[in-house]
């Protein structure tokens, strides 16, 4: 079974920058769509971004041009650039393996991924 394990969060300043890692262990990497949600008390997990085999990136709105993911299969690893980062992306991020081939509305469903971490926290700083 699949197992995930997510690195990189931290406390940051308004503006700044982090990239976290999904490291994915006990599957091949190219089998699943990789996805990036985040979590607040109180809320639902929020769609970031995801990225399946055929490198087709899926970004949440509000995003924005600001967060990029990417996957290193020589690594095993998922990432997540976070730039020109703001209070309200303070949140916990998980990352998530689903189905090879999800179509476009799917991926942004987080019942659509059966496989997660246990997040790292995100705190930016106003």
């Amino acid at each position: 079974q699949v197992q995930l394990e997510e690195s990189g969060g931290g406390l940051v300043q308004t503006g700044g920058s982090l990239r976290l890692s999904c490291e994915v262990s006990g599957g091949t990497i190219d089998n699943y769509t990789m996805a990036w949600f985040r979590w607040t008390p109180g809320n639902d997990r929020k769609f970031v971004a995801s990225m399946n085999r055929d490198r087709i990136l899926t970004y949440g709105s509000f995003v924005r041009g600001r967060f990029a993911i990417s996957r290193d299969n020589t690594k095993a690893t998922v990432y997540l650039q976070m730039n020109s980062l703001k209070p309200e992306d303070t949140a916990r991020y998980f990352c998530a393996a689903g189905a090879v081939r999800l179509i476009s509305a799917a991926r942004r469903v987080a019942a659509e991924y059966p496989y997660w971490g246990r997040g790292t926290q995100v705190t930016v700083s106003s």
